[in-house]
This record gives C-alpha cells, structure tokens and sequence, in this order.
C-alpha cells in the first residue's frame, strides 16, 4: 500500500436550470486532502471553510468515503490521518459533500493501488452511492461539463464533454447555509406534464449551450421542475436570480442552493461582473470562476 496520498477535488455546480440530478459543471475552485497511513484510528486537522464544523475523526465524510472505498476493495481498515484544506463553501450548493466523498474514495483507492489510475466507473457509482445522486460527484471526478444518469440496473453512469472554450462562471454566494436535504423536500413528487417537457428541452439546449453555443445560455437555462418551489429555503437567492435574468443574464441556482451561478460565453463574458454589480448583490460574495476541465486530481506521496 502507498503510506502518502494527496488528492485534489473540484467544486461543482448541478443542474444548471433544468438538468436537475443530471446537468454538473467542474469549477476551478478546489479543497486538497493529505491522507498519511496511520497505526490505528484517525484523526483530521482541517484549514479553511468548514474548520469549526467539520468532524475530525471517523465521523468526517472524507475518512468514511476513504473507508468506503478501502472496504469495497476488500483492504482491512488501516489507521488514518488527513490534512484538509478546504475553500469551497459548505451547504452552499457547490458540491462540498460531493468533494469530500470524491477525495475519499480517490484516496482510499490509491492508497490500496499505488501508481493505478482510478477505476472512474466504479467510483462513479460508489460515490453515487454515498452522496445519493451522481450530478455533483460526476462533475467532480470528469471535470468539464457532465450528464450524469442511473442504468436500469441502478448502476451510476456519466459522460463529460469539453466547456465551451470562452465559457466563464460566476458565483454569488451567500453567507447562510442550506442543506441539500432541506431543499429535496421542497420539491413536489409530481409535476405538470407541460413542465416537465418544457425542462427536457431546455436541459437537451443546456447541453449544447454549455459545450458550443454560449449564444443560447439565456434559454438553456431557463427551470420549470425546481428553482420556485425552493423559495421558502431562500428566498434572497431567488429575488436576485429573477433581477439577473431580467438583465439577460444567465443565472441558476446552484445546485440544491443558495449560491447563485451566472453563466456567460464570447463578448458577454467581458461585462459580466460590471452588469452583476450593477443588479445589485448585497449580501453575496462575488467569486469569478472559470470551468475545470481536468476533475479529480491524485498524487503519490509515498509507499511503504
């Protein structure tokens, strides 16, 4: 077994507007996790986002997920210690928990087979299995623009696609927090027909937009299955997406929310942050982010 692992996971943006559980986007804003081969037990220093919040023992995600994934490949659990630094915001909408369960399980994996690419397809679905969906987690492994879906079987799959090159990203992010799981339960079991079809064209033109047609992000982006119905969560989130898009802008929620993702591509991109100020952000902090194209990212440290 290798005794050092380094591993570096991406932020992420799902659903994008109508892609709900399918559409995930790859940023380039990153936490970086240290796992060292320990005796016994384990223990987690954290810096940055999360330092207060975070379990530092076997109860932190990223220590079960590398446990998860140590199990899965039939390893007897060894001690560990890990050093996180992390910068995406937790319980924001980018992907923090999927980050966690990526770095994780790309640790475990690599300290059971030094120098072995990741298997993607089995994390993919192991991952997916611990975070309960696979946008997020598919972004975050893939990098780029992801469509992630479920085989009948239940098995996780997904396939990446190069961003736009002149695609371009901003976060608005607020300081409060909301979990995914309060956000799922604000979504209504059924839906109308007419909605539902209205988002299936619009995630199709989503996909094109994102990888080619930064022309059409505006329309892509438009929701009918999720973004109202959380309001009640955040509904300052919502306010300033309405005042975005009525200037042209294409903002989303991220992912289950609060942040908010502004998209733009060619001569938009230029304006982008002086017409985002201009709306009006109080209480959100603007980070200006371009798409990661490369996903999960793993370094041998060490062997024994």
């Amino acid at each position: 077994m290798a005794v050092r692992v380094r591993v570096r996971v991406p932020a992420t943006s799902a659903n994008l507007g109508p892609g709900l559980d399918a559409l995930g986007l790859a940023l380039a804003l990153y936490n970086d996790v240290e796992v060292v081969l320990a005796p016994t037990g384990a223990t987690v220093a954290i810096d940055g986002e999360g330092s207060e919040r975070f379990a530092t023992g076997e109860g932190n995600l990223v220590v079960r997920s590398a446990r998860a994934a140590l199990d899965a490949l039939g390893v007897p659990p060894p001690g560990l210690d890990l050093r996180c630094t992390n910068r995406i915001p937790g319980a924001r909408g980018l992907g923090s928990s999927a980050a966690a369960i990526v770095a994780g399980v790309a640790a475990g994996a690599a300290l059971a087979s030094p120098h072995q690419p990741l298997d993607i397809d089995w994390a993919l679905d192991l991952c997916a299995r611990l975070e309960g969906h696979p946008d997020n987690v598919a972004a975050c492994l893939l990098g780029g623009v992801t469509v992630a879906w479920y085989e009948a079987g239940g098995r996780a799959r997904a396939v990446r696609a190069d961003p736009a090159p002149d695609l371009v990203a901003v976060l608005l992010v607020p300081a409060v927090r909301v979990s995914t799981a309060r956000a799922r339960q604000l979504l209504p079991a059924t839906v109308k027909l007419a909605d539902a079809a209205h988002s299936a064209g619009r995630a199709a033109l989503a996909a094109l937009a994102l990888t080619s047609r930064t022309d059409l992000l505006l329309p892509s982006t438009e929701d009918r299955l999720h973004q109202a119905y959380r309001t009640a969560a955040m509904p300052s989130s919502l306010g300033l997406l309405e005042r975005l898009r009525g200037r042209g802008l294409a903002a989303t929620i991220s992912g289950a929310g609060p942040s908010v993702l502004v998209l733009a591509g060619g001569a938009g991109s230029v304006s982008l942050l002086a017409d985002i100020v201009a709306t009006g952000v109080d209480g959100f902090d603007v980070m200006a982010s371009a798409p990661e194209p490369t996903g999960v990212q793993v370094t041998w440290l060490g062997e024994a």
